[in-house]
């Protein structure tokens, strides 16, 4: 008996027969899964308009054209997610994220609390601008996952190229701090 017992607790679950997935089209995973897809949809949405007023809120050109930049690949992940809804029989429907929403007003009062045309204030730019990165990046990272446990191995693709553009994009705001704001703020006068 326990040979019996000990084999059982070391036996692996696989979530796949013979590579086709065992997931009922009604589990709770995949819902939960196309809710987490609606708030993203959202964020995305969201980082559309408010990232203009992040450039236009710059005083370095190269943040402006890294916010510039960065709001080209954010409509292409817009369309993107779209592309995944139709994979799922779909329509892209948005829900509000409370998180984003949060660090998009975060991103707004360091506009106003900041002086304009001052490297104190791309920093906050950048700060704000990075915290809607990891966000994005914990998020894709998740949904990529949970689309490849799913057996959805195309909308993990779609998911895990968005993941690595919002990585690439953290990663040029870090450069942008370090090479050209970071220092300038550091000897601006209060």
């Amino acid at each position: 008996m326990a040979k019996a017992a000990k084999k059982a607790t070391t036996k692996k679950v696989s979530p796949k027969k013979g590579g086709a997935t065992v997931t009922p089209v009604n589990s709770m995973l995949l819902e939960f899964f196309k809710d987490e897809l609606k708030d993203i949809y959202w964020a995305e949405k969201k980082l559309v308009s408010t990232l203009p007023k992040l450039g236009r809120a710059a005083t370095s050109k190269v943040l402006k054209d890294a916010f510039e930049e960065h709001l080209a690949v954010t409509k292409i992940q817009v369309t993107r997610l779209e592309k995944v809804f139709a994979l799922l029989g779909k329509k892209a429907e948005a829900k509000k994220c409370e998180a984003m929403a949060g660090i998009v007003k975060e991103g707004e009062s360091i506009i106003e609390e900041t002086e304009k045309g001052t490297s104190t204030r791309d920093v906050g730019l950048i700060l704000a601008a990075q915290k809607a990165e990891h966000y994005e990046i914990s998020t894709y990272g998740g949904l990529a996952d949970l689309a490849n446990n799913l057996g959805l191995e195309k909308v993990a693709a779609l998911l895990h190229k968005t993941l690595e553009e919002e990585k690439h994009a953290d990663s040029a705001l870090s450069n942008v701090a370090n090479t050209h704001v970071n220092y300038a703020a550091s000897v601006e006068k209060a």
